[in-house]
């Protein structure tokens, strides 16, 4: 096993019936951009009611059809938010924990000290969770996963992992290994990715290769190094508007 190869994040997910929801962030291979990504899957109709939308600056997952919603607690939430100079991507509500626990101090890890999985037994979700922060033309991250201690949901094992960047290197984390009742939960560190220059290739890649039964909605995020600009690109299954 070669514990440094480097594949792309389809070649990750490809023949794998459910990962969940996942994270990817790295910097781009021509050393320019930072990258995110963040994309949900679901079985249930509750979970296959959403899409991601764009506002104020943040991504938020929403209903497609708000008379099907049965339990919006754990399915809908902001996704993505910046503060300053750090760029949060979570797969819950955790983001608004370390949202509002920046401006008093507290660190990415601190804040999610606070917090552990979904109650959502006998799977007992992972919340996974990443931070980017900006400095001097470059930037460093931060990923998170907070797990069940064992199969009975009795404590929280809270494991966070921090990188320098690598032009075209990214990490990958997901919130199950595969499909199966209950979900086995990821294991390991967040796995080692491809990052591409062009933001089109880099989420046709991933989207391309979900399961296409059970993915719903992807998100992809490029920030220049130099002057700040974004650009983003949202794919949704279900179609707004038709």
């Amino acid at each position: 096993m070669n514990i440094y190869e480097v594949k792309t994040t389809g070649e990750r997910v490809a023949g794998n019936p459910y990962v969940g929801r996942g994270i990817v962030i790295g910097k781009t291979s021509d050393g320019t951009k930072a990258a995110i990504a963040y994309f949900i899957m679901g079985r249930s109709e509750n979970s296959r009611n959403r899409v991601f939308t764009a506002k104020d600056g943040a991504i938020f997952t929403e209903p497609f059809d708000p008379a099907k919603v049965a339990d919006p607690s754990l399915i809908i939430y902001a996704a993505v938010r910046q503060w300053e100079n750090k760029l949060i991507v979570t797969n819950g509500d955790q983001t608004d924990t370390v949202y509002n626990a920046l401006p008093e101090g507290k660190t990415f890890t601190q804040a999610l000290a606070t917090r552990a999985f979904e109650p959502d037994a006998p799977n007992f979700t992972p919340r996974i969770s990443g931070m980017l922060t900006f400095d001097k033309g470059d930037f460093t991250y931060e990923m998170s996963i907070l797990k069940s201690l064992d199969s009975e949901g009795s404590d929280c094992a809270r494991y966070t992992f921090s990188y320098p960047t690598k032009a075209g290197l990214g990490h990958f984390i997901h919130t199950y290994v595969t499909d199966g009742n209950p979900i086995p939960t990821f294991q390991g560190e967040p796995e080692r990715v491809v990052i591409p220059s062009d933001i089109n290739a880099f989420a046709a890649d991933i989207w391309a290769n979900l399961n296409d039964a059970n993915k719903i909605s992807l998100y992809a995020r490029f920030v220049d190094l130099t002057s700040g600009e974004v650009q983003e690109k949202i794919i949704n299954k279900n179609k707004i508007g038709g």
